[in-house]
């Protein structure tokens, strides 16, 4: 088959199935907009594209989102164009629409059957927003401009033949009838990497060097914000470092925002959160915190295999692959109890769950599950057989991906 794969970001979610499909040896391309001087990834064609415009200064706040979408769509389409011209025709179309570069493909392409992404649908009350209470809606009109975000997703429902999400909670997001044609494969993790390494090392700022006999707990996110409960870890640590005198922490994350609102003034999330708690931990305790920014995944990898207990906290949003990486790590989780980590963690038998904004509870978890080897060895064990059973690349979730794309292309 043709297949033709979009992602602004490609592989993204895609960086397993993509190659899959050329090994099988479908004639598999591209679209991006990520800029690249490679015209081949993994037997895939790579065709970069840009945008010509930005969005319109002093647009209506609340459609603001749309015209950017719109505007990636058109970018899209044209760059779609050129490639129709040259002769392609795609059997099946393989997109995640949230950036609304897929919006147009149809009208290119109106035989081709869409596949999409279906990551996350927005709700005003139930999800995300208005969950944490400590940073409320600064608009009453912010469910407006959320029903008018869900258009991109509205407008892909009439044109997609299928969908595919990775958890059944986020597939629970999306409304009926669409969620009826949503298939839930996890994008798969590799349990056959990521695995426990008793003599897992890792030296920082070649002074520091930590192995398993160090007392280890790790946080990860792609960037330290609010939405994966940055603040309310950062708010456990004064207690956490004062009881545990051979503590490390080791926080791996960016300064930005990936989900959510930027802070407010000119301190990051992780710089705000910073200053809230160090003049509460001496000079010599904060010395055992580490931040390690953006690290290769190769340290990731150790950095996990190195810990005695994982944090993993988050609103109700999309879940993480690094919880899902730890877990198959055989790490010892305690995580947030919220809705997207119930199907992943069962409280004390993979993992352990606690309020997500009880610092305490978190601060006494932690502190507990370190002076329990016996608990921390069954609970990662079990977090490893879970990740194999149910989110496995190779026996369970690429097959799957395989054939929901064989479903696809014959539908």
């Amino acid at each position: 088959m043709n297949i033709l794969f979009i992602h602004q970001n490609f592989p993204g979610q895609f960086k397993f199935l993509a190659p899959a499909l050329a090994a099988q040896g479908h004639n598999v391309l591209a679209m991006t907009m990520q800029k690249t001087t490679q015209s081949h990834w993994q037997g895939v064609r790579l065709l970069p594209y840009s945008t010509n415009r930005g969005t319109t200064s002093g647009i209506h706040p609340w459609v603001s989102d749309f015209e950017t979408k719109t505007i990636r769509g058109e970018a899209c389409f044209r760059a779609a164009l050129q490639l129709r011209d040259e002769g392609f025709q795609p059997d099946v179309i393989i997109a995640h629409p949230g950036w609304g570069e897929s919006l147009f493909l149809k009208e290119i392409w109106p035989l081709a059957r869409l596949g999409i992404y279906c990551e996350f649908f927005y709700h005003s009350t139930g999800a995300d927003v208005g969950f944490d209470p400590e940073f409320p809606p600064t608009d009453v009109g912010d469910g407006c401009r959320l029903r008018l975000k869900n258009l991109n997703n509205l407008l892909h429902f009439e044109i997609a033949d299928a969908g595919l999400a990775p958890t059944h909670w986020q597939a629970s997001t999306f409304p009926l009838p669409f969620r009826n044609r949503i298939r839930i494969i996890h994008d798969g993790i590799d349990t056959a990497v990521l695995t426990p390494n008793s003599r897992a090392s890792l030296t920082f700022n070649n002074t520091l060097q930590l192995t398993r006999a160090d007392e280890v707990i790790t946080f990860v996110n792609r960037n330290l914000e609010p939405y994966r409960g940055y603040h309310i870890f950062m708010r456990a640590l004064p207690e956490l470092l004062k009881r545990r005198p051979q503590l490390r922490v080791l926080i791996v994350g960016n300064d930005g925002v990936s989900y959510g609102a930027k802070p407010s003034g000119e301190l990051t999330w992780k710089a705000q959160f910073i200053q809230e708690v160090r003049s509460q931990i001496s000079t010599d305790d904060w010395q055992r915190v580490h931040f390690l920014g953006s690290i290769a995944y190769q340290h990731f990898v150790t950095l996990l295999q190195l810990s005695r207990v994982h944090v993993y906290l988050t609103y109700p949003f999309v879940l993480s692959w690094s919880l899902l990486e730890a877990m198959s790590i055989g790490c010892a989780i305690i995580a947030s109890n919220t809705a997207p980590l119930h199907e992943a963690i069962i409280h004390d038998d993979n993992g352990r769950l606690v309020d997500f904004f009880n610092v305490n509870e978190l601060t006494a978890a932690i502190c507990a599950l370190l002076d329990d080897a016996p608990a921390r060895e069954r609970l990662g064990v079990r977090a490893r057989a879970t990740a194999i059973a149910h989110y496995d690349l190779q026996t369970v979730c690429l097959p799957e991906q395989l054939r929901w794309v064989e479903q696809l292309a014959a539908a």
